[in-house]
C-alpha cells in the first residue's frame, strides 16, 4: 500500500458492524466511517431533546498526561487554571499557539489517585487528535508522559432521560455526581471512566470503555426502552442549538478564545499571572475587545445558511457564517457567524447571502435552546 493510500484510508470504530446490523448509514468524518443517522436526523434529534440517544464519539483522542508536574506543564500549553482542578472534576480548555490562536478545544479531567502521582485525563478532538499528541509531545517536559489510550471506545448517553436509563443499567452510578464531574466505575468486567458531560446541551454522559467491550456495554444501554443510537447528523444539530462551537468550522488556529466567545476558559488567576500561549495578545483583547465576534443568528423562512455564508450589513459585508442549520427544536434556520464587533449585539439587523439571494437574520444570544445540564444543589 503506498503512503497515500494509507493517508486516505478511512479507520473503523469498534463498534462499526454493530452500527451497521442496526441500519446506519455511514458517511466519513475525522478519517473514520461514522453513521451520520439510522431512522433520520429529525427523529433522532427529537428523540435526543425527549428521551436518551447513545452517541460512539470513539474518534475521539483519549490521552493520559502523567507526572509530577504535570499540571504545571499543561498550563504552560492551556489558559485554564489546571493546578486548582480537583480529582473527579472535569475542565473545558484551549490549546493554544504561541499567538493564542486555538489548536484545539478538550475536555480535562483529574484522574490523580489519592497519594500518587499527578494524572490528567484529555479527550480532543477527532480530526485534531494526532496533530495534538504531536503539539503535546513536542512541548511537554520530558518528565512529563503522554499515553494515548487508543484501545478504548467513548460513548455519549446524552438526553433528559439519560441519567434514568444508566441509573437502572448501574445501579449507584449516579448519585452525587454532578455536571463536569468524572469517576471510575466497575460494571461486571468492564472499567469505566465516565464524566457527567457531553456536546448536546442535554444533561448526559461519556464512557469511556475498553474498545473490545463497547459492543456489550452500547447493546446494554440499547435495552433500556429510553436509549437509541444517534447518529452524527442528530449531533450536530443538538450541539448548533446549544450554541456549542466545532473545531475545524467555528474554531481554528485564525480564531482566539475572545473572538469565540470562550473567555470563560481563561481563568482569573491565569488572566492576573499570564503565563500561557498567546497570553500577550489575549490579555489585551479581554481589556480591550476583540475586533470580531461569535454570534448566534436566528433566520426567518425555511432556507438555512450554511458554512461559508458571507454575512452583511447593509452594503458592507461584515462576517461569515461558520455553522448553520435548520432547529428542529425552534422550527426555523440558525446559524453561528463571526460578525464585526459593531454587528454584534443582541438584536441587530443583518443579511445573509444564501445562492445569490439576501436573507433577513437577527442577532440572538446563544444558546438557542437553553442548556439542561445536571447541577448539583439546584432547585429543579
Amino acid at each position: 500500500m503506498s503512503e497515500s493510500e494509507e493517508v486516505t484510508e478511512l479507520e473503523k470504530l469498534p463498534l462499526d458492524g454493530w452500527h451497521r446490523t442496526r441500519g446506519a448509514r455511514m458517511v466519513p468524518f475525522a478519517g473514520y466511517e461514522m453513521p451520520i443517522q439510522y431512522e433520520g436526523i429529525l427523529a433522532e434529534h427529537e428523540w435526543t431533546r425527549n428521551h436518551a440517544g447513545l452517541f460512539d464519539v470513539s474518534h475521539m483522542g483519549q490521552l493520559i498526561v502523567e507526572g509530577d508536574g504535570a499540571a504545571d506543564a499543561l498550563e504552560a500549553l492551556l489558559p485554564g487554571d489546571i493546578s486548582a482542578l480537583k480529582p473527579g472534576k472535569v475542565r473545558y480548555s484551549l490549546l493554544l499557539d504561541e499567538n493564542g490562536g486555538i489548536l484545539d478545544d478538550l475536555m480535562v479531567t483529574n484522574v490523580t489517585e489519592e497519594g500518587g502521582t499527578p494524572r490528567y485525563y484529555l479527550v480532543v478532538n477527532g480530526a485534531t487528535k494526532w496533530d495534538d499528541i504531536a503539539h503535546l509531545r513536542e512541548h511537554l517536559p520530558d518528565e512529563i508522559t503522554l499515553a494515548h489510550l487508543d484501545e478504548r471506545a467513548l460513548l455519549a448517553l446524552q438526553g433528559p432521560e439519560a441519567a434514568g436509563a444508566l441509573e437502572r443499567t448501574m445501579r449507584g452510578l449516579t448519585e452525587d455526581f454532578g455536571f463536569m464531574e468524572a469517576k471510575t466505575w466497575q460494571f461486571g468486567e468492564l472499567d469505566l471512566m465516565v464524566s457527567r458531560s457531553g456536546y448536546t446541551g442535554e444533561d448526559g454522559f461519556e464512557i469511556s470503555v475498553a474498545a473490545d467491550q463497547a459492543e456489550q456495554l452500547a447493546g446494554r444501554l440499547c435495552a433500556e426502552l429510553e436509549v437509541k443510537p444517534i447518529g452524527l447528523g442528530a449531533r450536530d444539530s443538538l450541539r448548533l442549538e446549544a450554541g456549542l462551537p466545532l473545531y475545524g468550522h467555528d474554531l481554528s488556529p485564525e480564531t482566539d478564545p475572545v473572538s469565540a466567545g470562550l473567555a470563560f476558559a481563561i481563568s482569573k488567576k491565569r488572566r492576573e499571572e499570564g503565563g500561557f500561549p498567546g497570553a500577550e495578545r489575549i490579555l489585551k483583547l479581554l481589556a480591550d475587545g476583540a475586533p470580531t465576534r461569535r454570534v448566534g443568528l436566528a433566520l426567518e423562512g425555511r432556507a438555512a445558511a450554511r458554512e461559508g455564508a458571507k454575512v452583511f450589513s447593509g452594503d458592507s459585508e461584515v462576517g461569515t457564517v461558520t455553522s448553520g442549520g435548520f432547529s428542529p427544536t425552534l422550527g426555523h434556520p440558525i446559524a453561528m457567524a463571526y460578525v464585526d464587533a459593531a454587528q454584534a449585539a443582541k438584536g441587530t439587523e443583518l443579511e445573509l447571502e444564501v445562492r445569490g439571494k439576501r436573507l433577513p437574520a437577527r442577532v440572538v444570544p446563544m444558546p438557542f435552546v437553553p442548556h439542561r445540564y445536571f447541577r448539583k444543589g439546584a432547585s429543579k
